[in-house]
């Protein structure tokens, strides 16, 4: 059986009309900057704004995306980030693009927390994994 994801963060952005490509929609590259700057406004809602990642913070270890249908300028999508079930110290992302109430494509990122110095695995802070758990 599936278990639910946990919706953690929806953000909405424009499309530039710097995003389009000479095809005259969105470029594929692109969906991946709007994952991106979804799972970066939810990464500094989890830390104060001015402290950084000091000792150690997320990278991504593998990143997908299934088109369903092209996005064009103008328009503002609406990016819908869950999260699935916790590692140790990964998590799979998971990311919907919506627009006018259609789904234009969904993605997905595995974050897994380094230690910076080093650049090994360490364990997922509790901000992330406790209300994965909660779920479980």
């Amino acid at each position: 059986m599936h278990k639910p994801r946990i919706v953690v963060h929806t953000s909405r952005q424009p499309i530039r009309w710097a995003d389009m490509d000479m095809l005259g929609h969105v470029n594929n590259t692109v969906y991946f900057r709007y994952f991106e700057q979804t799972r970066i406004e939810w990464l500094y809602g989890l830390k104060a704004h001015d402290e950084p990642f000091a000792a150690a913070g997320p990278v991504i270890v593998n990143a997908s995306c299934t088109f369903h249908e092209p996005l064009v300028y103008p328009g503002e999508v609406e990016v819908r980030m869950s999260l699935g079930d916790p590692g140790r110290s990964s998590v799979g992302s998971y990311y919907e693009i919506w627009m006018n109430g259609r789904r234009y494509a969904e993605g997905a990122a595995k974050i897994v927390w380094v230690d910076l110095a080093s650049g090994r695995s360490v364990p997922l802070p509790e901000s992330v994994a406790a209300p994965l758990r909660a779920l479980g």
